[in-house]
């Protein structure tokens, strides 16, 4: 078989070797080459060794992005759906399409979401089999507006229903409750009066339901029943013998006139479209996180154009504009300060409470709010390309994502209406022939029809997912799919990069030893020459001298020595600043900072000697710092009965000093970030399940690798293609976290599912009349209504309790 793959992240031809080299060490590639000018990576291979998504992670692994050529992905606005049964039926008629090469429908966000080959369907054709299979395709709709939409729609329906029930139940019941009723429509005078008003206040209620007939007789005619098909067949039944008992009465046998079953009908539809609307209304709280996140980005922007200030919608500001942003303004998109100064308060998009310092050059993020002072920006992104929009798109794609979880109720949703359909006519027939009693018989085929809730099996796992991956967000953890929330909690082993994740990345000053000089001197004769140098460890010295506002000196006849360190003149003395090699092609003695410059290698941390007119003055100590909270991290993720291992490429002194002071459970030293993958395999090859945390670059193989792969982001760099899950803050706190909430959001799910499938469980042979058969009562249609409808609402309002999750801190 052959394909062809769009190749991205391609510069240069080294770049295309790459990816040929990476596809071609699979085990089944008969030729794979690399078009670099249109990025196609052409590939002929056998389909019983290897399949496309091989090839697309083996690209993946080698830093680039990778996709099918003719694939395209596509999510589409469903309307019209009213279960789970009506999501399984959208799928079904897909898959059978040529060139559908996937289709999920997520039943509480109504949304379609599909994945197909354009040599072989069109989109036209895609909802063309949607219209076909009796649901809507929602074109040019602003979808922030449909919750809305939708729930004033449900609202007016039910009013109606509500208007006509009332009155209606009052004279079909009154009677019974010894309420005053009108001669005229007086059950005894008037019998035939009686049963045609309660008509007349049924068609009103059966016209705001009349959704329940439309959708539900036209899927039971294509054989694809849905709940709106039992609600149809069960209140149907009711009018139906409703109207026979009127031709009885007419005809002169007045005691059908107790036998009527208009409100139940009536009741039945109304109590069904309250729960409709109470669950529109409970599912758009569930959407709150992305409503949030869509807000935070203003309509308006204000650019500078032939210096003129002009105010045009955010869509329109292109990349290389000049935007200005005024005290207590929001920032429209993405870019870079070029002139001003503030503070710009980031924690909606990062969780730092803390606003931060914006001057010349520095980032400016989409949704940020400038506190203080007037700056003007240079636009890096277009809105749809900002931070912002893509931290929405990651949560939305979460929402999306079917968890493995959801695969039982699918497979549920995909039998139950037509085996509740058959349950309700053989235990109708049943007691028919056991009672003879029509009515009796007519009682129980319409409560089994209405109890049963397939609405409850849909929401169950979707709306769980939808709050737990909003809460995540709210936190500054995003989970890119349903997959990755449920597997994130059942992981054995943890596995740390160090540098960048457990350690801020970057080396600082940790000690200070000063040898008859005090520490601002030895700081300050250090930092000025070091100021000159490039080295990494040079700039921790300057950096602190610069924060603890320390003099800094010129500097004459600076000379760099590569790897040893640096020389230099300060106010007329000689100053060495370097390493032990240094001091000894100087001449200079260091016998008396040995023993220390010993100590503080055991700890992992480089030792820079200071030396004024060849008399050492003192050491300064350097390491990469354990962040602030990773210590309490690895701490909670042990708590959770996860193994922690901590992968490095420094020496082993170093990591063991980093691990000792961090406390996990196990350290790999001198691990080159190739061979990453394979300490994830090797963990894997012991049946654990694996999760890495690293910083989606140099770690992208072992991310990739394991089971669930977790970036460090910067709140810049969210969209990091081989990872799972991104920490925004880049704090590892954050991590525990992400676990304890895909452990509560799991058992979420789990509650839901148990209540679904126990209620029906239960409902089914209750409503079939099993407690008649030992003396109980029977159930009464409309109670079952009732029950059918908040059985739904109880599991949304279930999955609404995650929002109140707190992390332990």
């Amino acid at each position: 078989m052959n394909n062809k793959f769009k190749i991205t992240g391609m510069t240069c031809a080294a770049c295309s070797r790459a990816v040929e080299r990476a596809v071609k060490k699979l085990d089944g590639i008969d030729k794979a080459e690399v078009n670099l000018a249109i990025e196609e990576l052409y590939v002929e291979y056998d389909e019983t060794k290897i399949n496309e998504e091989d090839i697309i992670r083996a690209v993946e692994k080698a830093g680039y992005g990778a996709s099918l050529k003719n694939i395209k992905e596509v999510t589409l606005k469903i309307s019209g759906m009213t279960c789970a049964s009506c999501a399984k039926t959208i799928e079904r008629v897909l898959g059978k399409a040529d060139g559908i090469l996937s289709a999920e429908v997520n039943f509480a966000l109504e949304k379609l979401y599909v994945k197909y080959d354009t040599s072989k369907v069109r989109l036209s054709m895609i909802k063309s089999i949607v219209k076909g299979a009796g649901y809507d395709v929602v074109e040019d709709v602003k979808e922030e507006s449909q919750g809305d939409k939708k729930e004033d729609k449900s609202l007016i329906n039910l009013k109606i229903a509500v208007a006509f029930t009332i009155p209606l139940l009052y004279i079909a019941m009154g009677h019974m409750l010894n309420f005053p009723i009108p001669d005229i429509i007086h059950h005894h005078k008037h019998p035939l009066n009686f049963a045609l008003v309660q008509l007349i206040l049924t068609l009103p209620t059966i016209y705001a339901g009349r959704r329940f007939y439309t959708v539900g007789f036209r899927n039971l005619i294509k054989l694809s029943p849905n709940m709106d098909s039992l609600i149809a067949i069960g209140t149907s039944a009711a009018i139906i013998y409703g109207l026979f008992a009127i031709y009885q009465i007419a005809i002169g046998n007045t005691n059908y006139a107790m036998e009527l079953y208009f409100e139940s009908a009536a009741t039945i539809i109304t109590l069904i479209l309250l729960g409709k609307y109470l669950e529109a209304r409970a599912k758009n709280r569930t959407s709150e996180a992305i409503e949030k996140l869509i807000n935070l980005s203003p309509k308006m922007a204000t650019i500078i154009k032939d210096n003129r200030e002009i105010e045009i919608p955010t869509d329109e500001v292109e990349v290389d504009d000049m935007v200005l942003v005024r005290p207590g303004e929001r920032i429209p998109v993405d870019g870079v300060v070029i002139e001003g100064k503030t503070t710009v308060d980031e924690s909606m998009l990062t969780g730092e409470s803390i606003p931060q310092l914006k001057e010349e050059g520095s980032n400016v993020f989409a949704g940020s709010i400038n506190k203080n002072g007037s700056i003007k920006f240079r636009v890096t992104k277009a809105k749809e390309d900002t931070v912002l929009s893509q931290i929405i798109r990651l949560v939305e794609e979460a929402q999306s994502k079917k968890a493995p979880i959801a695969r039982l109720a699918d497979i549920v949703s995909g039998y139950f209406v037509p085996v509740v359909i058959l349950i309700a006519v053989v235990s109708s027939v049943a007691w028919y022939i056991g009672t003879k009693d029509t009515v009796f018989s007519l009682t129980i085929f319409i409560s089994v029809l209405v109890i049963a809730c397939p609405c409850a099996l849909g929401l169950a796992t979707p709306t769980a997912i939808m709050v737990g991956s909003g809460k995540g967000a709210e936190l500054g953890v995003l989970i890119k799919s349903g997959e990755a929330l449920e597997m994130l909690h059942k992981v054995d082993v943890v596995i740390l990069d160090k540098t960048g994740t457990i350690t801020e990345g970057r080396p600082s000053v940790t000690d200070l030893k000063p040898i008859f000089i005090d520490e601002e001197e030895l700081i300050s004769y250090a930092a000025s020459i070091e100021r000159l140098s490039e080295h990494p460890l040079a700039e921790a010295v300057y950096e602190y001298a610069k924060d603890k506002g320390i003099k800094i000196y010129d500097v004459e006849d600076f000379k760099s020595i590569t790897g040893h360190g640096v020389y230099g003149r300060i106010k007329e003395r000689e100053v060495l600043v370097g390493n032990t090699k240094l001091m000894k092609e100087y001449g200079i003695d260091i016998s008396i900072i040995e023993e220390y410059i010993q100590d503080i290698s055991k700890l992992g941390r480089t030792a820079i000697i200071v030396a004024i007119d060849k008399e050492v003055k003192g050491v300064i100590g350097i390491a990469d710092r354990v962040k602030e909270n990773s210590k309490r991290a690895i701490e909670l993720i042990k708590n959770m009965k996860k193994k922690v291992v901590m992968l490095t490429g420094d020496n082993y002194l170093t990591a063991k000093a980093i691990a000792d002071e961090v406390m996990v459970d196990e350290f790999i030293a001198e691990v080159l970030p190739q061979n990453k993958a394979d300490v994830v395999k090797e963990y894997q090859g012991k049946n654990k399940r694996v999760l890495m945390i690293g910083d989606g670059i140099n770690d992208a193989p072992a991310l990739v690798q394991a089971d669930v792969g977790m970036a460090i982001g910067s709140g810049t760099d969210i969209a990091i293609e081989s990872a799972d899950v991104v920490l925004m803050k880049s704090d590892l706190l954050d991590a525990a976290y992400a676990i304890e909430l895909s452990r509560k959001t799991i058992k979420n799910i789990k509650e839901n599912l148990f209540w679904a499938f126990f209620y029906n469980v239960i409902g089914i042979p209750v409503a079939a009349g099993v407690l008649v058969l030992f003396g109980g009562p029977r159930l009464n249609p409309m109670i079952a209504a009732l029950a059918m409808s908040f059985s739904s609402v109880s599991v949304v309002l279930n999955a609404l309790r995650l929002k109140g999750f707190r992390p332990k801190k």
